[in-house]
């Protein structure tokens, strides 16, 4: 009597939640073993607790274990293009400057302790009066390619100091 005629409806979207709950619950080094392999058919060579590392970064913008070099690509290798959108949205005319005055902040500094490599890059926007939009989003734009990611002093302490100013270098050769 309380049983539905209809056929039984798999409602997708649900299905995608169920699964990212379940990721989100999963210990990131047991994820980061199961990626390991994908990325060493693509040519990374990383380790398991990197992997980890990043995952903790981004998995919560995932649904799907098959999603993760979408949103994590640019912890393994530099961008090799830079996303016309975002480009035209946020590379300025004075980004360069910007990015050179920035790059000579992060060469003083050791990376040790990245609250205080912020707040020295906070002090520098406000003592410029830049505000933080207009140099935090190039500064993204030069290390991940796009306008997307996690917090972006969370990627520069993943990549570390020599691949962030080789990155932000070459982003100001390519757009000027």
């Amino acid at each position: 009597q309380r049983c539905s005629k209809a056929g039984a409806k798999f409602d997708y979207e649900k299905g995608k939640w169920f699964n990212h709950q379940y990721m989100l619950l999963k210990d990131n080094m047991e994820l980061a073993a199961t990626l390991l392999p994908e990325l060493q058919a693509k040519g990374i060579e990383t380790t398991q607790a990197y992997v980890a590392e990043v995952l903790a970064l981004v998995k919560g913008r995932m649904n799907f274990l098959h999603e993760f070099w979408a949103n994590a690509a640019y912890f393994f290798q530099a961008p090799q293009s830079y996303d016309e959108k975002t480009v035209s949205k946020r590379w300025k005319d004075v980004s360069a400057m910007q990015m050179g005055e920035l790059e000579a902040i992060l060469q003083d500094d050791d990376f040790s302790d990245m609250a205080a490599l912020e707040a020295k890059v906070a002090a520098w926007c406000e003592e410029k009066a830049y505000g933080m939009g207009v140099p935090m989003n190039a500064f993204r734009l030069a290390l991940v390619g796009e306008g997307k990611g996690p917090h972006i002093f969370d990627i520069t302490r993943l990549i570390g100091k020599a691949e962030t100013l080789q990155r932000l270098r070459r982003c100001v050769e390519v757009l000027g």
